[in-house]
């Protein structure tokens, strides 16, 4: 327990009949509880996480009986959580590279109220971009930024970080069926906290590499992938959090910004094409394709700059 609250910590896991036992002989004694999700794993991981189970009574062990990702296998951790009614409820993968250190800076401001959700940020030191592959904090980067965007947490970075504690009371108001469930839950997760103006506070966590982890994440599969799912959690939370619940002038500055952006790169393309052609450009068209991309590039910054205001106490 920390500050009178229980803690369970839920460890995800997918072939890692290696690191599995070591992983879960690091969680440190605070921890009340663990549930290790075996994801349909094609290997021992299930037997090597009963085995630690055997020595240790916080440990319950779940299988699912088809793969069904990442998300899937937290997402049934959590359920597990809340049937136990348990305070804060933390994620650990069983690849044991995050630092069981760290746990308690995420589990303590949880515990204290002053946060919803805590997450690891491993971008805060200078140490991400020498210990972790350059494809991965590239693929990263690109992914922070677009989370940023999609969820309204403009001051959280490193978004694929699924290193997290969380409250009861937000875990018990969060729709577990609808979040993704696989490699870009940390992503559409914190879209749906945000509909919740959920607070959410970054830590910053040492990166871990090298401790005989296997990646099986492809990023020019995942990257697309979670991309287009960011665009879609952008759009619903727009319609969820500034159109449903409350209203927010900020939508039309978007709608106007893409808009004006799609019309003005459109009108553009046609444009080039036709003087490709051999017909010429006149100044009224010129004037107007970049009346349009400036206007559309302005309403989409003050979108953006209103999005940021009103989140800015989410932290």
């Amino acid at each position: 327990m920390v500050g009178g609250k229980r803690v369970a910590v839920v460890v995800p896991a997918y072939d890692e009949e290696r690191l599995v036992e070591t992983t879960l002989a690091g969680i440190p004694g605070f921890v009340d509880r663990i549930f290790v999700v075996d994801d349909a794993s094609r290997d021992g991981t299930a037997q090597r996480a009963s085995a630690a189970a055997a020595a240790d009574p916080r440990i319950e062990v779940i299988v699912h009986e088809r793969n069904g990702g990442v998300g899937a296998a937290i997402v049934t951790g959590y359920r597990r959580a809340l049937a136990e009614r348990i305070d804060v409820t933390c994620v650990m993968a069983a690849d044991n590279q995050m630092d069981p250190e760290d746990l308690t800076k995420l589990v303590e401001p949880v515990a204290r109220g002053e946060v919803d959700y805590a997450k690891a940020n491993r971008l805060f030191t200078g140490q991400a971009w020498q210990l972790m592959p350059r494809n991965r904090y590239l693929g990263n980067a690109v992914l922070s930024l677009l989370t940023k965007v999609a969820s309204g947490y403009w001051h959280v970075a490193d978004s694929q970080s699924g290193y997290t504690a969380i409250d009861l009371g937000t875990l018990e108001l969060l729709d577990l069926d609808r979040i993704y469930q696989s490699y870009g839950f940390p992503n559409d997760m914190l879209v749906h906290l945000n509909v919740l103006n959920a607070r959410v506070r970054d830590l910053p966590s040492r990166p871990i590499y090298g401790v005989g982890e296997r990646s099986g994440i492809k990023l020019r599969r995942v990257i697309p992938r979670i991309s287009w799912l960011l665009v879609k959690g952008f759009f619903w939370r727009m319609r969820e959090k500034y159109v449903i619940r409350d209203f927010h002038p900020l939508v039309f500055f978007y709608v106007l910004g893409f808009l004006m952006t799609v019309a003005g790169l459109v009108l553009g393309i046609v444009e080039t094409v036709l003087r490709f052609l051999g017909n010429d450009l006149t100044t009224p068209t010129v004037v107007l394709i970049a009346l349009l991309l400036i206007s559309g590039f302005q309403f989409t910054l003050f979108a953006m700059l209103f999005d940021m205001e009103a989140n800015k106490d989410l932290r």
